[in-house]
């Protein structure tokens, strides 16, 4: 296995939920796995086919339950759990963060047959970051494990996903509730996360489209807004802090079409009590795919399904990293007519971009953005995380 790997940046010069869908772990898995594992002959002559032929695809119809649903579903090939959000300190020192976990079947007929518990039957990878606003710190670390071993696992029908002390999981005290932890060289995370409104699923008919074709879809759902409080730890000082957190799941098998060669996606926690999530999927010309897609959670909790049509984003301003040499849209307009919705969004820093060598070899920006603008017109503030893939390089399907 590769160790954990910390990096930083500091200033302008930084050290990359990836998403949206099931869909960026398939590309993962491939990678990882041919690292620590060579494919039999049999394995590399046809993978995906593989892979299909095992693993249950998204359809409509699906049914969630929860909190059974917040647990892992291994029948499908790619899973993860997403949880960001805004924390402070009692004197108002600022902080993002990020931690997700994902999961990678691995189902092949030669894996599945072999009874040893070295056998790779999933792949556990993990990201933590954690964004220091008033000092203009931004700092990351990566984790890759495999099941088997209790190095590393996700359990079915409850909340429990881990990477040696890296861990989500359900409190003893209350199953709705998070535990989230992690701590890397310099900094540190133990947070308790209480929904305040229910799981909200996105997409139509239990499904989430990625694209045209059957399976290129997830099952994916949100809690939008979590209260937080617990513990941040920087450079060996411990910070109380409280704030908000947003949590995505998603579980599929299918993979992205090959016109789309990335993704923006935004989540939006009004202070009116109202969240927004969007995804546009990025095609090879530049335009949206139509598969694009997104929800308006009201403040009682209703959600409002948002197709490609019914929005807009407009990109104001740009950054390019000095350690990837990928150029990022770095503010943006997103309206959303219908809804009489108009906000700007504006990182709260620049460099909040993660280069993934040692888990998931993927470059991405996941940053803390402010929110202004006006809904119905009036005045609307609020905060919220976006993540930018395929600037670095175009995502491509693994062949």
């Amino acid at each position: 296995m590769q160790p954990e790997k910390t990096r930083e940046g500091r200033g302008g010069s930084p050290p990359g939920r990836l998403r949206p869908g099931a869909l960026t772990a398939a590309s993962f898995g491939l990678l990882i796995l041919a690292q620590i594992a060579p494919a039999s002959p049999a394995q590399e002559a046809s993978p995906k086919e593989s892979f299909k032929e095992s693993f249950r695809q998204a359809a409509p119809g699906y049914h969630f339950r929860f909190p059974q649903d917040h647990g892992s579903h291994d029948e499908f090939r790619t899973e993860w759990w997403y949880y960001t959000g805004h924390l402070s300190t009692k004197d108002g020192r600022p902080f993002g963060f990020q931690l997700t976990f994902f999961r990678r079947g691995i189902q092949a007929e030669a894996v599945q047959s072999n009874p040893s518990r070295w056998a790779i039957r999933h792949l556990y990878l993990a990201h933590f970051a954690l964004t220091d606003i008033r000092e203009g710190r931004f700092r990351y670390a990566e984790k890759v494990s495999r099941a088997g071993l209790g190095k590393a696992g996700a359990e079915a029908g409850h909340l429990r996903v881990w990477i040696d002390r890296w861990v989500t999981e359900a409190t003893a005290a209350a199953s709705d509730a998070h535990h989230l932890r992690a701590e890397a060289d310099g900094f540190a995370l133990d947070l308790i996360l209480k929904p305040e409104k229910p799981p909200v699923i996105h997409g139509t008919q239990g499904i989430s489209r990625k694209g045209a074709k059957p399976g290129q879809a997830s099952h994916y759902y949100s809690l939008t807004r979590l209260a937080a409080e617990g513990e941040v730890e920087v450079d060996g000082l411990r910070y109380p802090v409280s704030g908000s957190g947003w949590m995505d799941h998603e579980f599929g098998s299918g993979d992205l079409g090959e016109d789309q060669v990335g993704w923006d996606w935004y989540s939006l926690q009004l202070r009116g009590g109202q969240e927004v999530m969007l995804y546009v999927l990025r095609r090879r010309d530049g335009t949206p795919d139509p598969a694009s897609s997104g929800t308006l959670v009201n403040s009682d909790g209703r959600s409002q399904h948002l197709a490609t049509r019914d929005f807009q984003v407009t990109v104001l301003d740009h950054w390019t990293s000095s350690a990837s040499g990928a150029r990022y849209p770095s503010r943006w307009r997103i309206a959303v007519p219908r809804l009489g919705l108009v906000v700007d969004l504006t990182p709260r820093l620049a460099h909040q971009e993660l280069l993934t060598q040692r888990s998931t070899q993927i470059t991405y920006w996941e940053g803390a953005v402010d929110v202004t603008g006006t809904h119905q017109g009036a005045s609307v503030a609020g905060q919220g995380y976006v993540e930018l893939t395929g600037y670095a390089e175009p995502f491509t399907q693994p062949r």
